[in-house]
């Protein structure tokens, strides 16, 4: 893809200015997110602790609205010749960036030119597999992974009577009615991120393809595949409990998520990231716990995939700021800041040693809700089905699945009819891709 493609890789409808600041001692790194409620004001305190390290560097973090809202207007930026130094991107922009040579510095690079110490083994591999080249270079910084998890409101599935919490499909479903007759008339159970649960997570989780060649991520002629008989069997249970709001849609992203917070969901499937916001808004005795399954899916739970964002640094900046951007990076490898980020954000730690660090100090036998998405993540090696996904144009098919599904739960078009056609207009746009991308 050439620089002009990337520009035009997304629809901005805004203007993006910048102003001009005076000269200063410090050299300025502006950072780009898209962290709200608790992990803003983490991604603060980082920025004003890295600042207080050192002298020589100043990390600015701007919020820019919700994942596809920063990945725009960095596209924006860069096509303006206003890119921040670095980027968060979600997952599924990976594709968009890896393809976008000249617009970004891959992250191998960017640390071996400034001299820093760094090994990309010290990281996860579940995590740093997903930002890295097939020989392994690392193009992003991994930041903010999570993965999908059931949350449970436990204090309202007592009052139900719904003594165990639920481990697959039907299960929900049942406790999820047992909760609508004790008062949760608006919603039994819901979900945020409408096409990351019930497409993209739910096939990881089941060991069925969302594409072929490995879900794109052995290359960009992938072909979708998630209009399967499981795939519609599961819509379809969807669109039968919307009826009566014993399941109850909540929309494409995470904006949805205070229904949990608030007790009116007491069932809610979003990212373990949620944590951070649930510990500072829930008032009630809350826990997390593995995504459901089908008990007759062969094979099934397999193993989650990854969710969150990572950090890219984009092209065209000085040789001083590049060297900013690599201690800055340095001091968030540092072990005890990955594992006290990790235990007070709910997002995984990116380091073996962080992990082995928040094992050792016994903190998982206190917050047991912190593990489970570790250990979905580990469930069992992963497949060419759940090793991950990486799809060109993925934040506009995104929309596209999630307007089939939404179609499909307000009974205009079957459940087999919806997947059909999220599957046909998906390919349409992953030729389109392929062309941009070679």
């Amino acid at each position: 893809m050439s620089l002009r493609q990337f520009a035009a890789a997304a629809v901005v409808t805004a203007t993006f200015g910048f102003a001009v600041s005076p000269a200063h001692a410090v050299t300025e790194i502006q950072w780009w997110h898209a962290m709200t409620g608790g992990n803003n004001d983490i991604v603060n305190r980082l920025a004003e602790e890295f600042n207080a390290s050192q002298s020589d560097y100043k990390v600015v973090p701007t919020f820019k609205g919700a994942y596809p809202d920063t990945l725009n207007a960095g596209i924006a930026a860069f096509r303006a010749g206003t890119a921040p130094h670095i980027l968060q991107v979600f997952e599924v922009g990976t594709a968009t960036m890896m393809s976008a040579k000249g617009a970004i510095k891959p992250v191998y690079e960017l640390m071996k030119d400034a001299g820093e110490p760094f090994d990309p083994k010290a990281y996860l591999p579940a995590i740093t597999g997903y930002y890295s080249t097939s020989k392994g270079d690392m193009l992003s910084f991994p930041f903010n992974s999570s993965s999908m998890v059931m949350w449970i409101n436990k204090d309202e599935l007592k009052k139900a009577g719904v003594a165990e919490i639920p481990k697959t499909w039907p299960e929900v479903f049942d406790a999820a009615k047992k909760l609508k007759a004790a008062g949760h008339d608006t919603c039994g159970f819901s979900n945020a991120w409408a096409s990351w649960a019930n497409i993209e997570q739910f096939s990881a989780w089941h060991n069925v393809p969302i594409g072929t060649k490995a879900n794109g991520l052995d290359g960009f002629d992938t072909v979708l595949e998630f209009n399967t008989p499981l795939h519609v069997k599961h819509l379809q249970n969807l669109v039968e409990l919307q009826k009566d709001k014993t399941y109850d849609y909540s929309g494409r992203g995470s904006a949805s998520e205070s229904r949990f917070g608030s007790g009116e969901c007491a069932i809610f499937l979003t990212s373990s990231g949620y944590y951070a916001t649930a510990k500072s808004t829930a008032k009630f005795d809350f826990t997390s716990a593995p995504m459901p399954y089908y008990p007759d899916a062969p094979g099934a739970p397999q193993n989650s995939i990854i969710g969150g964002a990572s950090l890219w640094v984009m092209g065209g900046k000085s040789a001083d700021e590049y060297k900013g951007v690599a201690k800055f990076f340095t001091f968030l490898s540092d072990t005890n800041r990955q594992a006290k980020l990790h235990q007070e954000s709910g997002y995984l730690p990116i380091t073996k040693a962080a992990y082995e660090k928040t094992k050792a100090d016994g903190f998982y036998e206190k917050n047991p809700t912190l593990q489970t998405p570790l250990k979905e993540l580990t469930n069992k090696e992963p497949t060419e089905n759940s090793r991950g996904l990486r799809f060109g144009n993925m934040v506009q098919m995104r929309d596209v699945w999630a307007e089939e599904i939404e179609a499909a739960l307000a009974g205009k078009k079957t459940a087999k009819d919806a997947l059909d056609s999220a599957v046909a207009r998906g390919n349409a746009m992953l030729r389109t891709f392929e062309k941009t991308a070679k």
